[in-house]
């Protein structure tokens, strides 16, 4: 290998942005865990209080 080749590989940072990438949509999925998981339990109780204020439908 040559100098220049070495240097190539050494100055190469395509991988970097996917790792970035990577990252962002780990922090992004924590994020919806969280806010579903502080919602999730008023959401139920939302439509469970609508279900039951809707008309029965018939046999």
């Amino acid at each position: 290998m040559t100098f220049n080749k070495i240097t190539s590989i050494i100055d190469d940072d395509s991988g970097a942005t996917a790792i970035e990438y990577g990252l962002i949509a780990a922090l992004v999925a924590v994020a919806l865990i969280g806010a579903l998981g502080t919602l999730g339990g008023d959401l139920g109780t939302f439509f469970t209080n609508i279900s039951g204020k809707l008309p029965a439908l018939p046999n």
